[in-house]
């Protein structure tokens, strides 16, 4: 195997330390691979379907319900499409110091197993999704396309992350479809504030893996904008605040969700604040930090509700 090229071999993103390293050891390559020690891509699926569902403002019994199928949802295909992105992905992880002890990367995990997982994902995705309504099931079907195509942005285009923010916002326009059973412009207002959101946070990300991505050819907003990350960032979270008011304005919350953006907009902007490219760490922290972020916005939501 080709050693990861990055001097930096202690920064990883395996995590096979905590409950996992409590289960059966023949478990670990598929949790490993499906990320369940890192549970904050999670949330960052779930999050904008949790604005969708929230925004419509449907009966408290069925936001409820839909809340509870977008979570076990999120946790299905998140872990389905890590199993897609590192089957595509595993000849450049080896190269990458982060990704290098990744179980498709490592050996750990053969192709044909981890297809077979992928199938039993895919498998529990479509249960969820059959208990949405006919609008959200196509939306959901069509939403695989994403998923499927995402590893290759990186090898055609140096703005993979905005292809992340389509796949990961999906959630939001699949949530409000969920719950409302239409689409409208609000509906289009909040996919546009979780693609902006999404593109900040994952290039924040991305500049873990700047250094090794330069060397393997590979592209990313993270090397595009390189010094001139921050005001890109402050770019992307500044419209992304702008367009959820709009999303909230056209959906008819009340006068309370835009003070309460105020919390969710500080939020953001102490990522802009704190960023510091060269920090490997302190980039992954900012990202883990869009969590609290996501869930201040589904409050600013709530708090349009009154």
């Amino acid at each position: 195997m080709e050693p990861p090229t990055n001097s930096v071999m202690m920064h990883t993103d395996i995590v096979a330390t905590g409950w996992i390293a409590r289960l059966p050891r023949a478990w670990l390559p598929f949790l490993l691979v499906a990320r369940l020690d890192r549970p904050i891509g999670t949330w960052l699926l779930f999050l904008p379907g949790l604005w969708g569902i929230l925004l419509v403002r449907a009966p408290v019994g069925q936001t409820v319900r839909l809340i509870a199928l977008f979570a076990v949802g999120s946790l299905v295909m998140r872990a389905a499409g890590c199993v897609v992105n590192d089957l595509w992905d595993r000849d450049i992880d080896r190269k990458v110091a982060r990704t290098a002890g990744r179980p498709l990367a490592s050996g750990a995990l053969r192709p044909r197993a981890a297809l077979v997982f992928l199938g039993v994902l895919l498998g529990l995705g479509l249960a969820v999704l059959l208990q949405l309504n006919r609008l959200a099931q196509g939306l959901g079907v069509a939403s695989l396309l994403l998923v499927a195509l995402y590893p290759l942005a990186k090898r055609v285009t140096w703005w993979p992350q905005l292809v992340m923010g389509f796949t990961f916002g999906f959630g939001a326009p699949l949530g409000y479809a969920a719950a409302a059973g239409r689409l409208d412009f609000a509906w289009a207002a909040l996919y546009g504030a979780a693609i902006l959101w999404d593109l900040g946070f994952d290039t924040i990300y991305a500049h873990q893996d700047r250094e090794d991505d330069a060397l393997v050819g590979i592209g990313s907003t993270a090397r595009l904008f390189g010094e001139r990350t921050r005001p890109f960032l402050a770019a992307c979270y500044a419209g992304c605040i702008a367009v959820l008011a709009l999303a909230g304005w056209v959906a008819g919350l009340g006068g309370w969700f835009y003070p309460a953006l105020v919390l969710p907009a500080a939020l953001l902007a102490r990522q802009v604040v704190a960023l510091d490219i060269d920090d490997p760490a302190g980039c992954l922290r900012l990202f883990r930090a869009n969590r609290e972020a996501g869930l201040a916005v589904g409050l600013a939501i709530l708090a349009g509700w009154a």
